[in-house]
C-alpha cells in the first residue's frame, strides 16, 4: 500500500503525468486511475479530479456515465470540472442534464465563464427550452458576457434555430434583440449559424441575401455555408442563383466528392434541371452512397424511370449497398411511371437480400405504386397489414387514387381515415369535395365544405411561380395584380385563338365549381394559376430558353392537354413540377406519358 500511496503522492504533485501513456508501471486507463486514488484517498486533490474528469469527457474515451460518477462525488467541482461535465453532457445529446447541471453550478455559487455558457446555450437550442435559454442569455449580459464573440455566436445560433429570427437579427421585423448586426467581429460560425438558422426555418430569400452579405464581407464560405446557401436555392428553385453558387465552388476549388456532390445534385433535381445534375453526377470521380442515391431521386422525381432503375442496378453490379433512402427513390421513380412490377420486386428485394425493416416511407411508396396504377383493392390491404399506423402521405394516396380511377367508395374510406389521422389537413377536404363534384354531388360538396367551414379549414388556392432574372414571380387563379398583367392577359387571348385552331377542346369536366355555362367553365381554365406563368415566360424568356414553373398543386387534366400543345405551338420545352413530381412538355409529349 505504501507503494501506491507514493504513486498516488507523485501524480498529485504532477497531475500532468496523466498525458504520458509510455509509462508502463503506471496504471494504463481512466478507471485504474480512478481506482488507485479512491485507494489513496487523494481524489480530492483539485487538480488530480479536474485531470481525472478530463480523462473520461475526451470525445476517444467519453465515458459520460464514469465521468458522472465521479463528478458526483466530488465534494467542491472546480469551475472546471463543472466545464468538463456540462461540455460532456452536450456531446452526448444529454442537454436536459447539461442544462440541470448548469442550474445546480449557479445554486452553488459558482460564476459561469466564456466557456461554460457556449455549452450550456447549444443545450438549450437542442432542446428549444427558450425559457432557460433566455435566462442563460440574461446571466451571460449580467456578468459581462454580453460582447464575448463566442458567447454571441452561441446565442445567434440558439435564437436562429428556435426561429426567432427577429430576435437572431433584424429582418423586415423590429428587433428584439441586435445580437448578430451588433456584433463587433462576426465569425463564420456566426455567419453559418444565422444563413442555416434561415433556411431551416423557411426564410429562403433571407438566407441567400445573407450569404451574399458574407462573400461582400469578403470572407470565404465553408462547405456549411455552400450547404446552407444550395438547401435556400433548392427551396426556392431559383435556378439562377445555383448555377452561380456552382461556379463559385469550381472557382474556389470546392471538392464535390462528400455532401457538397450530393446537395448539388438534388440542388439542380429540385429547380428542373435533370441534365445538369447528371452532369454533376458523372462528373464525380468517387462516387460514394450519397450521389448515388441523390441521382436516383431525382431522376425518378422527372418522371426517367428507366434511367433511375439502370442506374440503380449499376450501383449494385459495382458492389455499392444501396440503404433505406435510396430504396424510396427507386420506389419513387417506379411509382410516377406506374411501374408495379418492378416496384414489388424492388420492395421485396430490399427485405429479403438487404434485410432492410420498411418503415412507413417504404410502405407509404409502395402503396402509391398501387394506387396510381388503380390496384385500390389492394393497396387497401396492405395498408391495412402493416405492422405501423398509417400516416396521412398513405391514406392521401390511396385518396388521390380513388380520385384519379373514379372509386368514390374506397375514396370515402380513405377520406374518413385522413380525417381521424389529421383533421386540419386541407387536401383530403379538397380531393373528397373535388370527386363528389366530378361525380356531381353537389349535396355532398356542400356538407364537406360546411364540415371544412366548422372546423376552420381553408382550401388551398393555386399558385404558380417562374424564375426570371433571379426574380421569382407569383400567379395564383385569375390573378391581375402582376405589373405586366395587361400583357400577360393579351397573349392569354393569343394562346386560346393558336389552341383552337390546333383543335383544343376545353375539357370542362375539370372545372369542379358549380358553374352552368360552358364559356363561364372554360374561362375559369384558361385563369388557371400555370397558364398565367406559362404566358409571362413566353413574354419575357428568349426563344431557347426553358420555361421552368413550380405549381403547389396538382395539374388538372385540361392544362396538361393544353401545355403539351403549346410546346408544340411556340416550340418550347416548358418544365412544370407538380406538387407531387416533374413534367416535361416538349414537342406536343410530356415526360409522364399522361401517368401522374
Amino acid at each position: 500500500m505504501n507503494a501506491m500511496q507514493n504513486l498516488a503522492q507523485s501524480f498529485s504533485l504532477n497531475p500532468f503525468l496523466f498525458q504520458d501513456r509510455n509509462f508502463t508501471q503506471f496504471p494504463q486507463t481512466p478507471h485504474q486511475f480512478h481506482a488507485l486514488y479512491l485507494k489513496s484517498g487523494t481524489l480530492n486533490h483539485p487538480s488530480l479530479s479536474s485531470r481525472l474528469l478530463s480523462l473520461y469527457t475526451d470525445p476517444k474515451i467519453n465515458d459520460l456515465k464514469s465521468a458522472l460518477s465521479l463528478f458526483d462525488a466530488l465534494p467542491q467541482p472546480s469551475l472546471l470540472s463543472w466545464n468538463l461535465i456540462i461540455k460532456c453532457c452536450v456531446q452526448n445529446h444529454r442537454s436536459n442534464d447539461a442544462v440541470a447541471l448548469f442550474r445546480r453550478m449557479v445554486l452553488h455559487g459558482v460564476v459561469p465563464d466564456g466557456f461554460t455558457l457556449p455549452c450550456v446555450i447549444k443545450g438549450c437550442a437542442r432542446l428549444v427550452a427558450v425559457h432557460e435559454g433566455k435566462q442563460v442569455h440574461g446571466l451571460g449580459l449580467k456578468i459581462g458576457f454580453g460582447s464575448d464573440k463566442f458567447v454571441q455566436s452561441s446565442l445567434v445560433s440558439m435564437y436562429a434555430k428556435w426561429g426567432e429570427m427577429g430576435v437572431a437579427r433584424e429582418v423586415k421585423v423590429h428587433l428584439a434583440n441586435q445580437l448578430f448586426s451588433q456584433m463587433p467581429v462576426r465569425s463564420l460560425i456566426s455567419w453559418n449559424s444565422m444563413i442555416a438558422g434561415f433556411e431551416l426555418n423557411g426564410w429562403y430569400v433571407e438566407a441567400l441575401e445573407l450569404f451574399d452579405a458574407l462573400l461582400k464581407e469578403g470572407l470565404m464560405p465553408s462547405n456549411v455555408t455552400i450547404l446552407s446557401a444550395l438547401s435556400a436555392v433548392s427551396s426556392l428553385t431559383v435556378l439562377s442563383n445555383g448555377r452561380w453558387i456552382h461556379s463559385f465552388m469550381v472557382k474556389h476549388g470546392f471538392e464535390l466528392d462528400g455532401v457538397l456532390g450530393t446537395s448539388l445534385i438534388a440542388m439542380y433535381s429540385k429547380c428542373g434541371s435533370i441534365e445538369s445534375a447528371m452532369k454533376v453526377f458523372e462528373a464525380i470521380a468517387n462516387k460514394k452512397l450519397g450521389h448515388w442515391t441523390a441521382i436516383i431521386v431525382g431522376l425518378g422525381m422527372h418522371g426517367l424511370a428507366d434511367q433511375s432503375l439502370e442506374l440503380f442496378q449499376r450501383m449494385r453490379r459495382i458492389g455499392m449497398k444501396p440503404h433505406d433512402i435510396t430504396f424510396i427513390g427507386v420506389l419513387n421513380a417506379c411509382s410516377h411511371a406506374g411501374l408495379v412490377d418492378d416496384g414489388s420486386r424492388i420492395f421485396h428485394m430490399m427485405i429479403d437480400e438487404y434485410k432492410i425493416k420498411p418503415t412507413v416511407e417504404h410502405y407509404g411508396c409502395y402503396v402509391d405504386i398501387l394506387c396510381r396504377a388503380g390496384h385500390l383493392e389492394q393497396a387497401k390491404m396492405i395498408i391495412e397489414s402493416m405492422p405501423m399506423r398509417p400516416n396521412k402521405v398513405i391514406w392521401m394516396s390511396l385518396l388521390g387514387g380513388s380520385r384519379n380511377h373514379g372509386n368514390l367508395e374506397i375514396g370515402e374510406y380513405a377520406a374518413h381515415n385522413l380525417i381521424e389521422a389529421d383533421p386540419d389537413f386541407t387536401g383530403c377536404y379538397t380531393v373528397l369535395s373535388n370527386m363528389y363534384a366530378a361525380a356531381g354531388k353537389w349535396d355532398k360538396v356542400s356538407q364537406v365544405r360546411e364540415m371544412m367551414k366548422k372546423r376552420r379549414v381553408s382550401k388551398d388556392v393555386g399558385c404558380s411561380f417562374i424564375e426570371h432574372r433571379g426574380q421569382l414571380h407569383r400567379f395564383i387563379v385569375g390573378d391581375r395584380s402582376h405589373p405586366q398583367s395587361e400583357d400577360i392577359y393579351a397573349k392569354l387571348k393569343e394562346m386560346r385563338e393558336k389552341l383552337k385552331q390546333a383543335g383544343h377542346v376545353p375539357d370542362t369536366s375539370q372545372v369542379l365549381l358549380n358553374i352552368e355555362g360552358e364559356k363561364e367553365k372554360e374561362s375559369e381554365l384558361e385563369n388557371h394559376s400555370e397558364r398565367l406563368a406559362i404566358s409571362f415566360g413566353l413574354i419575357n424568356m428568349e426563344g431557347t430558353t426553358p420555361i421552368r414553373i413550380i405549381k403547389n398543386l396538382r395539374v388538372c387534366n385540361d392544362c396538361h392537354e393544353v401545355t403539351k400543345l403549346l410546346s408544340v405551338i411556340y416550340h418550347r420545352e416548358i418544365v412544370v413540377r407538380d406538387n407531387s413530381r416533374f413534367h416535361h412538355f416538349k414537342n406536343g409529349s410530356c415526360s409522364c406519358n399522361d401517368f401522374w
